[in-house]
């Protein structure tokens, strides 16, 4: 058996690792493991001494208990492994024991503190230090506010007596707005407030999806390493305690997808549409669906059907989700959605992550140029690889709207490094995916001897 391994290609090894069984797992998992919660840990720790934000440093603090306790548990996993060649039986053996120190440590707990301490009203400040919640909260939550008083969640900021600064924008679809709207029909007292905080809305949202794709996918053994991508990464858990706004959308993406695969076509172009009206920069995710839905019969051809409702579905979602808004004030739609988050609206967009695009793009104007030309060679080199390799399943799907959103992210001149949550999320779905793709494993053999 070790020989067979040993001769497997590299990339197939490491997606052992990842899906290697949460009992009685081998060294190299616990290696894995290991190395993990040791490269979070470093990532928690400096970020709970000299990060600037408020809420940062708070989440940096539990991170650094709950990454260090994940590695002393590897650790002693590891270390019991080498000597007696068996790690102990019941919980404190299994593997999900870092995953569930990580999810009550560095999410649950941060998070209820975070929204306590919301409550002494000092978010809009100009002082971080202070913030219990990130400035999408605030916004989302003032978007929705503005929806139902207005209808658009949009401001025209050409129009507020003053010069317009970042926090005046919501550089969101209008979906976005739904997820604050707890708090504008019922916050206003201490205890309103605290139950109707956004990011609870956004938690339970991204719960639900998962719950909606385990039960599509009729509940498959989630891997370890698919928990350590989507859940235990310090971009989920800090997202989930500060913010929260990128869990939802990816959870309703990887959602649309399990749809997809499980030839629902219509209900994933809704639900698509939903992820698109909300957050623009998972767009490009519709091209592989559409690609998906075609091609997802295999031996009995494309299936230009499912495509139709599909689209019709995308379609006509996104018009009446789209439309209302527009028409109340167009000018502030297109500066909001548009042209701020492409770095060409009276404020400059402060996404300024020093990832690879955004670095070119510093060197001037060939630099900026040539970030564009980066990003258009990234989308021919995707719609190359749909064209000539179609995902043939579900979790082929998810690993190209993983790796073409990463790429995006990755190039695009006005980014932020916490949208890479959206890459390690859907990396951990297509994990799932593949596990709920397998083929069942043969029956167990009758024994030849029967009784007469």
């Amino acid at each position: 058996m070790e020989t067979e391994v040993g001769r497997a290609p590299a990339w197939r090894r490491a997606a052992q690792l990842f899906t290697a069984p949460a009992r009685e797992p081998g060294a190299a998992a616990l290696r894995w493991d290991l190395g993990f919660y040791l490269a979070c840990l470093a990532f928690a720790l400096p970020t709970a001494l000299v990060a600037e934000f408020y809420g940062y440093r708070v989440w940096g603090n539990f991170a650094t208990v709950a990454y260090g306790f994940g590695a002393l548990h590897s650790g002693w996993l590891l270390l019991l492994s080498a000597r007696s060649g068996r790690t102990p039986h019941g919980v404190l053996g299994s593997r999900w024991c870092g995953i569930a120190a990580v999810a009550l440590l560095a999410m649950i707990l941060p998070l209820l503190l975070l929204v306590i301490r919301r409550l002494t009203g000092v978010d809009w400040l100009i002082t971080p230090f202070s913030w219990a919640a990130q400035p999408e909260v605030w916004v989302i939550e003032r978007s929705a506010d503005l929806l139902l008083h207005h209808g658009t969640p949009y401001v025209d900021v050409t129009a507020l007596g003053r010069a317009p600064e970042v926090n005046d924008y919501t550089p969101y679809g209008p979906v976005m707005a739904v997820f604050g709207l707890p708090r504008a029909l019922f916050g206003g007292t201490p205890l309103g407030d605290a139950l109707t905080d956004a990011r609870w809305m956004f938690a339970l949202a991204a719960c639900a999806c998962v719950l909606g794709t385990l039960k599509l996918l009729k509940w498959p053994k989630v891997p370890v390493g698919a928990a350590q991508l989507a859940l235990a990464c310090p971009l989920t858990a800090l997202t989930w305690a500060v913010a929260g706004p990128d869990l939802a959308i990816v959870g309703l993406l990887v959602l649309a997808c399990a749809l997809a695969a499980t030839g629902r076509a219509a209900w994933s172009g809704l639900v698509l549409a939903l992820v698109v009206s909300a957050k623009l920069i998972v767009a490009p995710a519709a091209a592989v669906l559409v690609v998906f839905v075609l091609v997802r019969r295999g031996r009995n051809g494309l299936d230009w059907p499912a495509v139709g409702r599909f689209a019709s579905a995308l379609v006509a979602t996104t018009a009446a989700l789209h439309l209302p808004v527009y028409l109340v004030d167009p000018a502030a739609f297109a500066e909001h959605v548009f042209r701020f988050p492409l770095g060409m609206g009276v404020v400059r967009s402060p996404a300024a992550s020093p990832l690879p695009g955004h670095l070119v793009a510093e060197l001037g104007v060939l630099g900026r140029v040539t970030a564009f030309v980066l990003v258009g060679a990234a989308a021919v080199a995707m719609l190359v690889w749909l064209v000539r390799r179609p995902p043939a399943n579900g979790s082929g799907a998810v690993l190209r709207i993983a790796v073409g959103l990463g790429a995006l992210i990755l190039l695009t001149p006005a980014t932020r490094y916490g949208y890479l949550v959206y890459p390690l999320v859907l990396l951990g779905a297509h994990l799932v995916f593949r596990v709920a793709e397998a083929p069942a494993a043969p029956p167990a053999q009758q024994s030849a001897t029967t009784s007469s």
